[in-house]
């Protein structure tokens, strides 16, 4: 049987069988090709459940392709899929979009072109005349009569859809009017009407005033103004139609200045679109914003509304970087009844890791029901409880083989830590009901949920009790339980605890986490690395996850009261801005220990020392790359201070000291582990 003649196939693509339809309906709703987009008309091979369908000429075309005219520099073309999320999409080389279709990649780099451009510039090879013009610095290829399908690309001059005699270079690609490269160098461009333009190949980067971005390649330039745009900037549809971002059509409207985008309600540049029904005007990319979605820092769906009806004042603070949000422009809000959340459109936006499109209302209502967080306990068994319910003896997935009882307070005057937070103990909290088994857990931390909603990433956060991690917000290895976000950050339980807008006793305004903070922090002074920080909307204060996790106050043996967490300090008394423990230099403007009494200061490493969250006694496998063949027991202190294995030097500081009775293994904390921080 000729392949033409199959009634039914198998494609890669798609995991059910497509069916071979000779007569596609286009009564009611329209079917699209998977492969190229265009409508369906044609026979085609559908899969109806899935609502899948692939023109014949797509779903039989080759799946590789030994070599093409617009990349005679390398051979093999693989037919590849839409791109995956996240993967890097440079666009087709031909007509520069960057759409959701099939397309042909080339084996030895990103060249590729989409299924539909790859058919169409199949027909140059038929074409040898070239010729070379100034203003271009590779040959151009002649072609005189294209086809039909040229009609849906443009040309790179003057936009324009692809009619008559053609130029394309084969380098680059590009494709112009014969008309646009023969005739006068110089056009009116509608952006920019009080002086010509030109074509300018220069190959050094400019800035194009419609992106504010710069570009190399073609841009059209002014030879009197500062004025150039680049020419792939420029290649924008005159209409665009999207109902499921927007419920009419935006026409293209050409401006001389600077206008505010009733979507987003920041500034654009000479290019704008226009709704005339709903009389508003839009940046090109705001022309396809999404209608819901759900955000990572809010529980529930956020709606676009390009106003906001209210009888309250015309004014909001965006509740991510907390500046004036005007209720008459664009933003994302939140449509459940008694929530204010409301968020700028950019800061929404900005980075896809935290939001996720919601394309039906109805999606919207399956969301909600499961934002609240997993119902599924740490408690994996409830043994006893009390008379009013309350659960006093339980089993606990990180503490298997033992049941813990509930208890108000210790029987002995003991420091005991929480080993999922690793905070003293000092509330209600579970205790091991062997007694040579020194395990605890404050009630709260024995409660929480295996999985739950985090707002530092949209994906769900699975609790882990590995027991041992570096944290990835607060920057401290610590020993307890960590969330797991997205596979590969691990955050402590004290900071999977602090919401993304605070209160903070050291400062007199909100703190809300911004991302792209890289102002160095308040408390410590160092850099908040790539992940950001808590900063304040009103004034120069920053604060990293590690100042944030501070105790207030602390004991410690160099006084006899309580040492106090003191955020600035007047005293311009040399000695006085003195550790008094390590004995260096104090900067004043940093935070310190301090008793008022005493007039003891020191620094808050010196105080908590360098590990305050490190359990004494955990024993670390070789899996956690301590790089010793045993496993080795962390510890505080070492008797007799003896010689560390790696560097020689005494141990007089933390240790990790081989559990094996017959190995001497012993070094230092920093020398054998703290380096690969």
């Amino acid at each position: 049987m000729e392949m033409e003649k199959k009634r039914e196939i198998k494609h890669r693509f798609h995991e059910h069988p497509l069916v071979f339809v000779e007569d596609q309906s286009n009564e009611g709703e329209k079917a699209y090709c998977s492969a190229c987009g265009d409508v369906i008309s044609d026979p085609c091979f559908s899969c109806a459940p899935c609502n899948y369908h692939l023109h014949n000429n797509c779903a039989l075309a080759p799946e590789t392709i030994s070599s093409h005219p617009l990349h005679p520099q390398h051979s093999g073309f693989f037919l590849q899929e839409r791109p995956r999320p996240g993967d890097l999409v440079y666009g087709c080389a031909l007509c520069k979009e960057k759409r959701n279709m099939f397309f042909y990649e080339c084996n030895n780099c990103y060249f590729s072109l989409d299924i539909k451009c790859a058919n169409l510039s199949s027909s140059f090879s038929k074409v040898n005349q070239e010729s070379k013009h100034d203003f271009h610095p590779h040959p151009l290829t002649f072609i005189p009569s294209p086809m039909d399908g040229f009609k849906s690309l443009y040309c790179s001059c003057c936009h324009e859809p692809l009619v008559g005699a053609l130029y394309i270079c084969l380098v680059c690609p590009l494709i112009f009017h014969k008309t646009c490269i023969d005739g006068s160098k110089k056009f009116k461009h509608p952006s920019h009407r009080i002086h010509p333009l030109f074509l300018d190949p220069n190959e050094n980067p400019l800035f194009c005033k419609l992106c504010q971005k710069k570009h190399h390649g073609f841009f059209y330039c002014c030879s009197v103004c500062d004025f150039k745009i680049n020419i792939l900037c420029d290649r924008s549809k005159s209409i665009v139609e999207d109902k499921s971002r927007h419920e009419h059509p935006f026409t293209l409207l050409w401006r001389q200045d600077s206008f505010i985008c009733d979507a987003c309600g920041t500034e654009g540049n000479y290019m704008s679109y226009i709704c005339s029904t709903c009389s508003i005007t839009v940046h090109k990319d705001c022309t396809s914003l999404p209608r819901i979605i759900k955000f990572s820092r809010h529980d529930h769906c956020l709606f676009h509304k390009y106003f906001l009806e209210t009888q309250e004042l015309t004014t909001k603070d965006c509740k991510i970087c907390f500046n004036e949000l005007k209720l008459e422009r664009g933003s994302y809000s939140c449509v459940k009844s008694g929530c204010n959340y409301i968020v700028h459109v950019n800061c929404a936006l900005e980075d896809d890791r935290f939001y996720e499109v919601v394309e039906r209302e109805s999606q919207w209502e399956e969301l909600y029901g499961s934002s609240a967080e997993s119902t599924q306990s740490s408690i994996t068994r409830v043994v006893e409880v009390s008379e009013d319910g309350e659960a006093t003896k339980i089993e606990h997935f990180s503490h298997e083989g033992h049941c813990l009882v509930l208890a108000d307070k210790m029987e002995e005057e003991t420091d005991r830590r929480c080993d999922g937070c690793m905070l003293p103990v000092s509330t209600l909290f579970y205790y091991c009901s062997e007694s040579e088994c020194h395990f605890y857990l404050h009630k709260n931390c024995a409660e929480l949920p295996r999985v739950k909603h985090h707002w530092f990433r949209q994906s769900p956060a699975t609790l882990d009790s590995t027991s041992f991690m570096w944290c990835d917000l607060c920057k401290r290895p610590c020993s307890g339980f960590f969330y797991e976000i997205e596979g590969y950050l691990e955050v402590c339980l004290r900071c999977a605890d602090v919401p993304d807008v605070i209160e903070f006793q050291g400062h007199e305004h909100l703190l809300f986490y911004d991302f792209k903070c890289r102002e160095r922090c308040n408390g410590c002074g160092a850099d908040p690395g790539e992940e950001g920080a808590f900063r304040c909307g009103k004034c120069s204060f920053t604060l990293d996850f590690k100042c944030l996790s501070l105790p207030q106050s602390v004991v410690h043996k160099i006084d006899e009261h309580q040492l106090n967490l003191t955020y600035h300090d007047d005293n311009d008394y040399s000695k006085h801005l003195r550790c008094d423990i390590c004995e260096g230099k104090r900067d004043r403007s940093l935070w310190y220990y301090c008793c008022s009494i005493c007039d003891t200061s020191a620094h808050p490493d010196c105080i908590l020392g360098e590990f305050p969250f490190l359990k004494d006694g955990i024993t670390l496998s070789p899996r956690y790359g301590h790089r010793h063949h045993h496993d080795v027991r962390f510890l505080r202190k070492a008797e007799d201070h003896p010689s560390c294995s790696f560097c020689g030097q005494r141990c007089r500081r933390e240790i990790l000291k081989c559990t094996e009775s017959t190995c001497n293994y012993i070094a230092h904390f920093e020398c054998r582990w703290g380096r690969l921080f």
